[in-house]
């Protein structure tokens, strides 16, 4: 294929090919790129006084990334304030977090456009740009303003929320009209495409058929595109030397006892809070099974400058301690509650170790932990899968645990299930879902949205 360009908000934070605490979303990136010894694009993570358009390049691993440095303002304004207190909140459906503030438009807006100025001159006629998520939605509209005429993808790692949802932003339609730059937009799952194409078709007079939007004589194709991870890497590392050492750490931690993990940002879409009520809730309601398990959630912080961070930080640090206080003895903690991330290879070993894996998001475009955890299991002695039906994950991975996060019985009633699983059952699901992970994995998905973007013509109207 052509080379490919990807933008998105963070770079510097990624050591391609390495074996680090990376996000789902760099590891995923970092193999796609590798592919098509393509260009990485964003910000740099640091500051500068004033926004100049310098670049800094790196080259590695077949991949080269340009990134640029932001002043403080945009950051207040673009990522602390719009992206992540006006947009993360709505399109994770929580409208009571959401911020509405001129001044975050202002910068969200400023900042794509310099974004659009410093990226321009890097593309080459040939290239394939391919945008990532929320961060970046204006960037297509700001790039076909400078004359770009090459094949522009978006694909929104979030849920796109519900149109009433979506109407309490106040530049929503013009928002949404920007987006037709593009020539291909992707999203996780076919809920949350129909809900992008509802707000068209009912607010803005678009129309929607075969899978492309129409709107004032502009035409987008709309792919349903799940995200994946490379399933037998993952296996495999779960088998290294990192990751047995810490597997037998683990068990000799465990002590007998069967451990349930949890890992997840520190985020309240993450529904971390719930999952503390739904574990206290299974203490309470089985007394003989307390003292046989425990409940390891590991949440390194983000986003620790955002009041919202902060509370939920503050309740899950409470609930921990009454649960802990109320339950704890001298020789058992019923809750492991720890603040910071760890490299792949050691969770590998983590979630190997576990007898249950606890996936509860309120909300969630897709979650590559759920996918991460069955990866690692043993094929002769798997982990049982706990999962939010209402993350994205949950389309593919059916023969999980499925469960309500709101609710704390189905959770309790879920832990219940999983430890007195059978072996027989245990083995049916995780192949099954196995077999998902590694048939739609993330080279699936790279060429299943690059194959869709491809089919554009070559030069579309600027």
């Amino acid at each position: 294929m052509n080379r490919l360009i990807v933008v998105s908000n963070r770079v510097a934070a990624v050591q391609l090919g390495a074996k680090g605490a990376q996000g789902g979303l760099a590891v995923a990136l970092g193999a796609a790129l590798r592919e098509s010894r393509g260009l990485w694009f964003g910000w740099s993570g640091d500051f500068t006084d004033k926004f100049t358009g310098q670049i800094h390049f790196e080259r590695g691993d077949g991949v080269t990334t340009a990134t640029v440095d932001l002043e403080e303002q945009d950051i207040e304004e673009y990522y602390d304030g719009y992206a992540n207190r006006t947009l993360w909140p709505l399109f994770h459906y929580r409208i009571d977090l959401a911020e509405y503030e001129r001044d975050f438009a202002g910068g969200y807006h400023r900042v794509n456009k310099r974004f659009a100025d410093t990226l321009f001159p890097l593309i080459e006629p040939d290239d394939a740009v391919w945008v990532q998520d929320y961060h970046m939605i204006p960037l297509g509209a700001e790039l076909r303003k400078r004359g770009c005429k090459n094949r522009i993808g978006f694909f929104l790692h979030t849920p796109w929320p519900p149109r009433r949802l979506l109407l309490t932003l106040p530049e929503a339609n013009e928002l949404v009209e920007s987006m037709f730059a593009y020539d291909v937009i992707g999203f996780h799952t076919d809920e949350w495409l129909h809900s992008f194409a509802e707000f068209v078709v009912l607010e803005n007079g678009g129309t929607f058929k075969d899978g492309h939007l129409h709107l004032k004589g502009k035409s987008i194709r709309l792919i349903a595109c799940p995200i994946g991870i490379d399933g037998r890497e993952y296996a495999d590392l779960a088998c290294g030397e990192q990751a047995k050492s810490v597997h037998g750490e683990m068990q000799r931690s465990a002590n007998g006892r069967a451990m349930i993990v949890g890992v997840d940002r520190l985020d309240y879409s993450k529904g971390l809070e719930e999952r503390f009520l739904g574990y206290e809730r299974f203490l309470q309601e089985n007394p003989d099974e307390r003292k046989e398990v425990f409940l390891l959630q590991i949440a390194p912080p983000s986003r620790a400058t955002v009041k919202a961070y902060q509370r939920i930080r503050e309740t899950l640090e409470g609930i921990a301690g009454r649960v802990n206080g109320a339950y704890a003895d001298l020789h058992w903690v019923p809750i492991r509650y720890v603040n910071q991330g760890y490299p792949r290879d050691v969770l590998a070993g983590v979630y190997r170790a576990a007898r249950i894996g606890l996936v509860t998001p309120l909300r969630d475009g897709m979650n590559l932990v759920a996918k991460e955890f069955v990866a690692a299991q043993d094929p002769d002695d798997p982990g049982v899968l706990i999962l939010s039906r209402f993350a994205g994950a949950a389309e593919q991975l059916k023969d999980a645990l499925l469960v309500n996060p709101y609710s704390a019985e189905e959770m309790a009633d879920a832990i219940r299930t999983a430890l007195a699983m059978p072996r027989e059952e245990r083995v049916r699901r995780w192949q099954a879902m196995f077999d998902n992970i590694c048939s739609e994995d993330v080279v699936w998905w790279r060429k299943r949205f690059t194959a869709a973007l491809m089919e554009v013509p070559a030069s579309v109207e600027a």
